[in-house]
């Protein structure tokens, strides 16, 4: 504890620079980050590097990057690059600000309460428990709706309107829910490319289809304060927006 605190405890860009840079190797889906975050944030690391080790493992996952090099294009893998760490670094440490007061007040007291109490075993199958009862009812319950709901998620377009800026709203809110395991936007944009969607819309699923979805939002709602939640959510879906928007001009 007292390790993830001198490292990952403060609101400084440092502490979320280093959580972002440690999410790279991990190269997870958001879903399978998210309980990760989630236990970095009962050890009250800040909220900027807890979202920064979540959003940097599915964004800027290296494996994922090379592929998509060569399965979609170069093109691709700069978009995603860039806008990758913008949310990873940027996104994240401005969340900061929406928890800092009341990071401050707990940081002291959590040095002190750090030292280990029953043994190791115990411990771990009592938060194992705990996580299992909340995070897959709530995983399971938000990717049946989801589901469920596909086909006024990702509508078919016509021709004309494959590449407007309405479905590059569309698809980059659709995506911002969406549940994928990581580095499946490849193939599905592939797929909807295939299909006739545009360039626009198709980089815009880019961004928000693994940045965050519905199931992971849920699994960390309770460990980050509303405010932050609704800030990355809205900042995903802009972001994604500008992507689709770079990549109706370029792709």
């Amino acid at each position: 504890s007292q390790w993830l605190l001198k490292f990952l405890g403060k609101t400084s860009f440092g502490s979320t620079a280093i959580a972002g840079v440690a999410s790279v190797p991990g190269m997870m889906c958001s879903c399978c980050a998210a309980p990760m975050a989630v236990g970095l944030r009962k050890k009250n690391v800040s909220i900027g590097a807890a979202l920064a080790f979540w959003i940097g493992n599915p964004m800027i996952n290296p494996a994922t990057l090379i592929f998509m090099t060569f399965v979609l294009s170069w093109e691709f893998t700069v978009i995603r690059l860039i806008f990758g760490i913008i949310l990873t670094f940027g996104v994240s440490y401005l969340a900061n600000r929406f928890g800092k007061d009341a990071e401050s007040v707990q940081l002291d007291q959590i040095i002190k309460d750090s030292k280990p109490e029953g043994p190791f075993l115990r411990k771990w199958i009592k938060s194992l428990g705990s996580m299992f009862l909340y995070i897959v009812p709530a995983y399971v319950l938000s990717v049946f709706l989801l589901g469920a709901g596909r086909v006024w998620l990702f509508p078919e377009l016509s021709d004309t309107a494959a590449n407007s800026l309405m479905a590059i709203i569309l698809f980059a809110i659709a995506g911002m829910l969406f549940v994928i395991p990581t580095a499946a936007e490849i193939p599905i944009i592939q797929t909807f490319m295939a299909l006739g969607l545009g360039g626009g819309p198709a980089a815009a699923l880019l961004i928000t289809l693994p940045a965050i979805s519905l199931p992971s939002l849920i699994m960390v709602a309770k460990s980050f304060p509303r405010k932050v939640i609704v800030f990355v959510t809205v900042s995903v879906v802009i972001l994604g927006i500008i992507s689709g928007l770079a990549g109706k001009m370029i792709l």
